[in-house]
């Protein structure tokens, strides 16, 4: 039996029936399907043809699956995020397609610009919250791929050129506002100055082979990221949670009013040099560290292993390689390149962001 039979034979059921069916049973695919994964790049790629680019957004990814009047919303890493999202489940409930699986990611616009702060909000313990963000900040769904139609077909084994097309199907004669398409180019050139303009709405450029099938779970794609570097103020560090060494250097840059605000991390110390690096800093503990916006205990988003951390006299400058800035801080965990002995910290500000 094929996946097409397989997964939609909820329609054959009389009405009482399904009725009694659970929603994950009536999907035309499993929730825990897992979404197509990217590995990350240095450039665009170019070898070979058939290559299909896309802007990287900078969002929850997800799959949302709509049967009836039942829809999910499923994070990568497989958990609910209806509860979070309760707009965006009246949104696919109002598409008039009665069911379908698609891909894509959840989106909140800000001054023209998405949020992923904005995102984080979301995830409260309190309904009234939530329901309340909804309405002064309510997310959208940008689709780049469709793995069943509204016809109950599997699309995962067809190549992306038959899905994109089918995708663009999906989102015209949804006619949804809240639901777009993720622009597509074939042009290397057109992708690259996507990939330029990265760092507001977007977060890069995905690239997908044309003929390749959906591959759920695998790392099929090739993502590239905007890289761009900064020099910053160690203004603390926090110590390995295993043993007392330096595990990550906590950075600043100085805004308008001369103050020193935590910005980020870098944990890419070799451990060769943890050591003496220890040593260093060990020498330089001094409160307060950080004047302006001082770093908090680790969040449910942060790689940081530790709340604790050990302030700084502001004198060392490194420079680290960066992806994003969001909400005044670097998105991820920084590459640290080298120590800048010639820079005055003083000299290290936002500017350098712009």
């Amino acid at each position: 039996m094929g996946k097409t039979a397989r997964f939609s034979t909820f329609g054959k059921h009389s009405g009482k029936a399904k009725a009694k069916m659970s929603a994950a049973t009536q999907f035309l695919l499993p929730v825990d399907t897992a979404p197509m994964e990217a590995k990350l790049a240095d450039a665009i790629p170019v070898e070979g043809t058939g290559w299909q680019y896309e802007p990287k957004w900078d969002g929850f990814r997800c799959l949302a699956f709509k049967a009836g009047d039942s829809v999910d919303i499923r994070a990568k890493s497989g958990k609910p995020l209806g509860r979070y999202f309760p707009e965006l489940l009246d949104l696919l409930r109002s598409v008039p397609a009665p069911r379908f699986v698609i891909d894509g990611e959840i989106l909140i616009e800000r001054s023209g610009e998405y949020s992923f702060d904005a995102l984080q909000m979301r995830l409260h313990p309190a309904e009234s919250r939530i329901r309340k963000l909804a309405v002064e900040t309510p997310a959208k769904m940008v689709l780049f791929d469709i793995l069943a139609d509204a016809d109950g077909e599997i699309l995962v084994d067809k190549p992306l050129s038959t899905r994109r097309n089918a995708l663009e199907a999906f989102v015209t004669s949804a006619a949804t506002p809240g639901v777009e398409l993720s622009p597509a180019t074939l042009d290397r050139k057109q992708a690259q100055t996507w990939l330029k303009g990265a760092g507001g709405k977007t977060d890069g450029i995905v690239a997908k082979r044309t003929d390749d099938p959906y591959l759920p779970g695998e790392r099929a794609m090739i993502k590239v990221k905007r890289m761009r570097t900064a020099d910053c103020v160690v203004g603390g560090f926090r110590y390995l949670a295993d043993r007392p060494e330096v595990g990550s250097l906590l950075l600043g840059l100085y805004n308008e009013d001369g103050k020193l605000d935590h910005v980020g991390f870098t944990s890419t110390i070799a451990n060769a040099d943890r050591g003496a690096l220890t040593d260093r800093l060990k020498a330089l503990r001094e409160p307060p560290g950080f004047t302006g916006n001082a770093p908090g205990g680790p969040s449910r988003w942060s790689t940081e292993r530790s709340g604790e951390w050990e302030p700084l006299r502001p004198e060392l400058v490194v420079e680290v390689r960066f992806d994003h800035v969001t909400g005044q801080r670097f998105r991820h965990g920084t590459k640290f390149l080298r120590w800048r002995p010639d820079k005055a910290p003083r000299q290290c500000r936002f500017d350098q962001l712009n």
